[in-house]
């Protein structure tokens, strides 16, 4: 009896062994490593070669004028970079239940209202179950097919067959291929299954999204090689105690990875929102103390956030840095410089730090705001709620400008804000706001809360 040949895959990464290891020595990861049958790809038909290599200087290469498919969902085009490109295959991956299956249900469905024949193959639900779904987001259009179906290669016929416009599969780890002497969701399976769809992607110049899960670690199942085959990966993002979702790119070979798209889910599935910034902030003629509004770009869209702070006097003990939304070790930064510059005693106060709508800050932007909100808190001075702060801040205190200052400032200045408080260095702004410019995070003490 023959003994079939095996190979040894990691988990995380695709690098291949004949024996087993107990780490991966092209990632480092421990206990990764399955055992899969190996598959001989010269006994399979799907990756034949081209009639025609094509060969042309590049300048003789004449560019498709509709080379992208609009979805009609105006945060789903910002996200892949203006629109689906036609010929692409891109991955989106999310927690169970995040809403990959609605969002994808839903940009086949404004798809196929544009008149455009959408194909929607599911490897997870029932008919049933879909017709529920379409029917709670009120999908009707008669272009929009659904194929119940688990084999590559039928898929691959019914594609051949109805030629559809865009083609999504839900999702990659429970279809599999008939050459492939291996289960669904395994090594070799989302390998393969994804080469030949992104075989049929390039030739065919049909559009293809498939859905993947992700791992408990958050990173979509199978291997790393998986994102490297594909054109754009996305991952849908939700909140659990929020009704804020977030699509994400995170590799995009035709846009910016730079860009998010923003949703909400409502009873009747999901809803695009065009102006972010309203939900997390609270429009208020009311000042607060230790809060503090301040301006994320995500992409090229400006978003406003509220900072809150508090700050409370510790008896005994070492006191706490909590911190929800924004980096610990960049609030000890702050917390020092406020303590040497403004010579406040910050060592016996327990500092909480929290930014509204669970969205996270990474970028130094914010650094001016975070400092205004423990000031605020600490010496028990209200903030105006018409004044927004735009600066990052170096060891000495400096105030330091950021980039898209003039985006930033007509964003405050659209939602309602009067006071803008940036750096001193930055030029002349196009807006009639109140510019409120300091050099010194010292000069905060002097000119807003004095």
């Amino acid at each position: 009896m023959i003994k079939k040949k095996t190979v040894f895959i990691c988990m995380n990464c695709g690098y291949n062994s004949f024996k087993w290891l107990g780490k991966c020595p092209s990632c480092g990861e421990y206990n990764t490593f399955t055992e899969e049958e190996l598959f001989d790809r010269k006994n399979s038909d799907t990756y034949r070669h081209f009639d025609k290599t094509f060969l042309s200087p590049l300048p003789d290469i004449k560019k498709d004028e509709e080379e992208r498919l609009k979805t009609g969902i105006s945060e789903v085009d910002r996200v892949f970079g203006g629109g689906i490109v036609k010929g692409s295959i891109s991955l989106i991956g999310g927690e169970p239940g995040a809403g990959k299956s609605t969002l994808a249900l839903t940009i086949a469905d404004r798809i196929a209202n544009a008149g455009i024949k959408v194909l929607y193959v599911s490897a997870e639900e029932s008919a049933n179950q879909i017709k529920m779904r379409a029917d709670r987001i009120k999908a009707k259009s008669k272009l929009l097919l659904i194929a119940i179906e688990t084999i590559i290669e039928n898929i691959a016929n019914i594609i051949d067959k109805e030629k559809p416009g865009l083609v999504i599969v839900d999702s990659i780890q429970t279809v599999y291929k008939q050459g492939v002497d291996s289960v669904a969701g395994s090594i070799n399976q989302v390998r393969e299954s994804c080469a030949h769809l992104l075989y049929i992607a390039k030739t065919t110049n049909i559009p293809i999204i498939i859905i993947g899960h992700v791992t408990k670690e958050g990173m979509i199942a199978g291997p790393k090689m998986l994102e490297h085959m594909v054109d754009a990966v996305m991952y849908f993002e939700s909140e659990k105690y929020y009704k804020l979702k977030i699509l994400r790119a995170v590799k995009n070979r035709f846009g910016s990875t730079n860009e998010i798209g923003i949703f909400e889910m409502v009873e009747d599935g999901i809803k695009e929102v065009n102006s972010p910034s309203k939900l997390f902030i609270e429009l208020s003629e009311i000042s607060k103390i230790g809060s503090a509004v301040i301006t994320l770009m995500e992409g090229t869209r400006p978003i406003l956030i509220e900072l809150q702070a508090l700050t409370s006097r510790k008896n005994f003990g070492i006191p706490q840095r909590t911190v929800t939304g924004i980096d610990y070790n960049r609030l000890l930064l702050i917390i020092a410089i406020l303590e040497r510059k403004l010579n406040i005693n910050l060592e016996n106060q327990d500092i909480f730090i929290n930014v509204t709508g669970g969205l996270k800050v990474f970028e130094t932007g914010a650094d001016l705001g975070i400092a205004a909100a423990i000031y605020s808190s600490f010496k028990n001075i209200p903030i105006s709620p018409k004044m927004i702060f735009i600066g990052e801040l170096g060891l000495d205190g400096e105030v330091r400008p950021v980039m898209f200052m003039e985006n930033r400032v007509q964003e405050a200045k659209r939602l309602g804000f009067i006071e803008c408080v940036i750096p001193e260095s930055v030029g002349n702004l196009n807006t009639d706001m109140k510019l409120i410019k300091i050099k010194n995070i010292s000069d905060l003490k002097k000119i807003i809360f004095e």
